[in-house]
């Protein structure tokens, strides 16, 4: 906010006018006044989804699927310094395909305690600061100087002293007019009118110096105004000169606000981190107490958690239980729980038997830096083998699960751009090998005459500025009876790799993305003794130029999930290639978004029942936003060896107020050879009540592949409601 400029003159006893401007530069000092923090602020939101779907569009039906879904966030500050993060959701259905999930997870990170303490600089008033005492007194001196430059200029410019200044003047233009007519005096004599006029003049001098000497006080007045115009002059610099020396210690401090900013952004080691943040002296409301040890600690999880640590020993492993790590100079981590699901095989509700992880680290350094880490796991891991038997008899027996492990690992990093990660580690064997050799889970282990239940990893980063190329590799060899927690397959000698490029061109407007891969793809649903000698092939180009239209193209594998019994399941995977034109433009007062974008998948029939195998898919879609209304229109087209689909839709979406939004649409399909013409709906509403929440509410009348690659009608619905506080 600009302050308010006050403009007054006044007039100099030598006749010069001066403009003196009048602007308050500095906010005055105000007393810090404590603001009341609660111990607990929680903010967050709630959400919950009952979903329908009458068919599921899946290559094995099912019908009149319904699924509940009840969720929440909750974002915890402790005194306003300690952040906390509560999650909790579950999810409840009728399908067979589905498990029903239900999780907490209640957590500490330390990149969420760096958000805050970074919020807090941002919001951070320098003169809150300890070591900032001595800028705070030198505002104040430049207050009390303010008020007496306020004062003196009052003084100059008040009505009393202008009304004093133009009598002073009229007196001395009586002075000097009465010099005038005393020189007059001895003239000739004229016609006789000598004695006449000088009587005369004499009479006006007489009366003029009579009026000057009346008043006795000029002599005291133009001395009291010499005396304050100089200590007016004398103020008016020293004040210029300390408001110069506070600029410079205000922006050193704004330097130091930006220094903290920084340590706080981009510091990857958490104990030089500390040791500049100490060197700071900032006050309590910036740094809390325990903040070492809170930086120190890179998170700690209860209830669902992640568990991701090294390459052969837990990667990617969600537990329901307690995880930890603690990385100050040096590191110790570790993880206890059961194991709920991995990311590829959460959705199958298959029988599996209960499997549960513990894992130690300890080691020196930083993770993000140089360090070498030991771990040792052990716990119980469900082994899909479906061709070994406990047995030579037949007998079937209980397998036995449990597995054991030690890992040593290593990071380097060589400078700033490039780092390298290496790691060997050896398992007890299976159960199927301790039973024939009549060995124990840790004697297993630990024998040093069997190498098949070993393995090595090595994996690295690169950077090049000067072309700003990124390349990212990995190495592993695991042993036929190598066991991990990262490793859902035994029973075979494998060689897995990745090599990965990211390079940019034209001032990084094009980036393009290649990989190759081999073995890279584990899933529990292959084979036990499964191994691949095929690489896999991926790239990707994107384009981005300001007003030009987003171009995407891509060839990658794809997977799909096939279930060939009731305990049976595999994934195909097949190439696809894809490509999509996107551009946001502005045609009078309307704004436009058109989007154009064609897949082709390379997939057999064998692999896929559904209607898009070795298909090739187009989509042209364009959206129209006016005020309040949004227009959505599109065409389709998904053609193989067998038939052709073609589809068109198109709806619209008003917004009536803040809090009511009304939709809807019509769709057409066409399926050639089968002379099938389907016409469907869809429609929805959101309504944000105020105090209460949002609730939307969507139905759709749509088609999934069926029987004999027909499309069969599909009917979905869906109710949320969502709170955010």
């Amino acid at each position: 906010m600009k302050m308010p400029v006050l403009v007054l003159l006044y007039e100099e006893p030598r006749g010069d006018t001066r403009l003196v401007a009048i602007k308050r530069k500095l906010p005055p000092a105000q007393p810090v006044v404590p603001v009341h923090k609660p111990f607990l602020s929680i903010h967050g939101n709630v959400m919950y989804d009952f979903y329908y779907q009458s068919h599921t569009d899946t290559p094995y039906l099912e019908k009149d699927i319904h699924q509940h879904t009840v969720q929440t966030t909750l974002d915890i500050l402790v005194k306003d310094r300690y952040p906390l993060h509560l999650t909790f959701n579950t999810s409840k259905g009728n399908s067979y395909l589905f498990r029903d999930i239900t999780g907490v997870n209640f957590r500490y990170t330390q990149q969420d305690f760096r958000q805050l303490l970074l919020a807090k600089a941002r919001d951070w008033d320098a003169g809150k600061r300890k070591q900032l005492q001595e800028l705070e007194k030198m505002k104040l001196k430049l207050d009390e100087q303010w008020d007496a430059l306020n004062k003196l200029r009052y003084w100059f410019n008040s009505p009393v002293q202008l009304q004093r200044m133009v009598e002073q003047k009229e007196r001395a233009y009586r002075r000097r007019l009465a010099d005038s007519l005393q020189q007059l005096l001895p003239v000739q004599d004229v016609d006789g009118y000598k004695a006449a006029l000088s009587g005369v003049l004499q009479k006006k001098a007489d009366s003029l110096k009579n009026a000057v000497a009346a008043d006795s006080s000029e002599a005291r007045f133009l001395a009291q105004y010499e005396e304050k115009k100089k200590k007016l002059d004398s103020l008016e610099k020293s004040f210029a000169a300390l408001e110069k020396l506070y600029a410079k210690q205000q922006k050193a401090y704004s330097a130091k606000k930006g220094y903290l900013m920084d340590v706080l952004q981009r510091s990857k080691n958490p104990r030089q981190m500390m040791q500049d943040l100490e060197s700071m002296n900032l006050p309590d409301s910036i740094l809390p107490k325990g903040y070492k040890t809170l930086l120190a600690v890179k998170s700690v999880g209860i209830g669902r958690t992640m568990v991701d640590y090294s390459e052969l020993t837990a990667k990617n492993i969600s537990i329901t239980g307690v995880q930890a790590e603690f990385n100050p100079s040096y590191y110790i981590a570790f993880a206890t729980g059961a194991v709920d699901y991995r990311f590829r095989d959460f959705i199958v509700n298959d029988n599996r038997v209960r499997q549960y992880l513990n894992i130690v680290r300890a080691g020196v350094g930083q993770r993000d830096g140089n360090n070498v880490i030991l771990s040792f796991y052990t716990g119980k891991k469900q082994v899909y083998n479906f061709n070994t038997t406990t047995s030579g008899t037949g007998v079937v027996e209980a397998p036995d699960y449990r597995i054991m492990g030690l890992s040593l690992e290593g990071r380097w990093q060589i400078n700033r751009n490039n780092y390298l990660i290496g790691e060997v580690a050896k398992s007890s064997l299976p159960y199927y090998e301790r039973k024939l050799n009549h060995d124990g889970l840790g004697s297993s282990m630990t024998s040093l005459g069997d190498r098949s239940n070993e393995a090595y990893a090595v994996s690295g980063f690169s950077f090049v500025p000067l072309t700003k190329t990124r390349i990212n590799a990995m190495f592993k060899r695991m042993g036929a009876n190598f066991q991990s927690f990262s490793l859902y397959a035994t029973g075979s000698a494998q060689n897995a790799w990745m090599v990965k490029v990211d390079q940019p061109f034209f001032q990084q407007q094009l980036m393009i993305t290649g990989s190759l891969k081999q073995n890279v793809y584990t899933s529990v649903f292959e084979h036990s003794s499964y191994r691949s000698s095929t690489v896999f092939k991926s790239i990707q180009a994107t384009f981005r130029r300001k007003k030009w239209p987003v171009v995407s193209v891509g060839y990658y594998p794809t997977s799909q999930l096939m279930k060939l019994s009731d305990d049976r399941f595999v994934e195909n995977l097949f190439y696809t290639m894809s490509g999509t034109a996107s551009y946001y433009y502005q045609s009078g007062r309307a704004t436009m978004n058109t989007i154009f974008s064609g897949t082709r998948f390379y997939n057999r029939q064998v692999d896929s029942n559904f209607v898009y195998f070795n298909s090739t898919n187009l989509l042209l879609n364009h959206t129209v936003f006016i005020g309040k209304f949004t227009l959505n229109g599109g065409l389709s087209s998904a053609t193989n060896q067998d038939y052709a689909l073609y589809g068109a839709d198109g709806g619209v979406q008003y917004k009536v107020t803040n809090w009511l939004e009304i939709g809807g649409g019509v769709k057409y399909n066409y399926q050639t050879v089968y002379q099938l013409k389907q016409t469907g709906y869809s429609a929805n509403t959101r309504i944000n009540i105020p105090k209460v929440g949002e609730i939307a509410l969507m139905a759709d009348k749509g088609f999934v592949p069926g029987v004999n690659r027909q499309l069969v009608s599909n009917e979905t619905g869906r109710l949320t409601y969502t709170k955010v506080f």
